[in-house]
This record gives structure tokens, sequence and C-alpha cells, in this order.
């Protein structure tokens, strides 16, 4: 295992609970963004949660790797979508997007694992 996915969640958690408490209103707004983005529309949750997991892998985000993936495993995403999520963000990011695709697919094994 390389990564403890559930503890970063639960630390990161932690540390975004302390800058919502030291910017409570721009939390408010980004909160408001993140349920806007998420709902349902023309795609589907779980879409478009996979398609963050797709950024989050681009854009190297540990972070989003631990929070996407608990998010897919609860919304019954395969692991077989999680591994075409990896090749769609490894052809558009390469190597780099690699290592993170890997490190994306022990998240969403530790989180269906649990």
């Amino acid at each position: 295992m390389v990564e403890d996915w559930d503890e970063m969640a639960a630390g990161l958690g932690r540390l975004v609970g302390q800058v919502r408490g030291g910017i409570p209103e721009v939390m408010k707004g980004f909160s408001a963004m993140a349920k806007a983005a998420t709902a349902a529309g023309a795609l589907d949750t779980k879409t478009k949660e996979l398609i963050a997991l797709a950024i989050g892998i681009a854009v190297r985000c540990h972070g989003c790797l631990a929070f996407h993936c608990r998010t897919l495993a609860e919304l019954g995403a395969t692991r077989e979508e999680v591994m075409e999520v990896i090749g769609m963000a490894v052809y558009m990011g390469g190597g780099p997007s690699l290592m993170y695709g890997a490190l994306a697919l022990e998240a969403y094994d530790q989180n269906v694992a649990e």
C-alpha cells in the first residue's frame, strides 16, 4: 500500500474544517458550487464524479483522488469504469498521469474493500 486513502481523506477533512472556520463565506460559496456542479442534469452524478477523478489525476491532486474515489465507491462505480477514467487521464496527461492513475486505482480499491 502506498497511501492510506481513508486516513488522507479524514486528515484533509479536518484541515478543510479549519479553513471553513477561517473563511466561512468563501467555503459556503465553494460548497454551493460543488453541490450545483455535481447535481444530476444531462450527466448523472456518477459520471460527473468520474470526470472529477480524471481531472484529479491529470492535475496530480492526492486529496482529489481520496475524496472522489470514496464518492465513486459509494455511488457504485465499477473498477472497470475507474480503469477507463485512468486511461483517459493518461491519454491527456502522459506519464505523470499514469503514476497518479495508479494511485487512484489504489484509492478506489481501498474504498470498495471497506
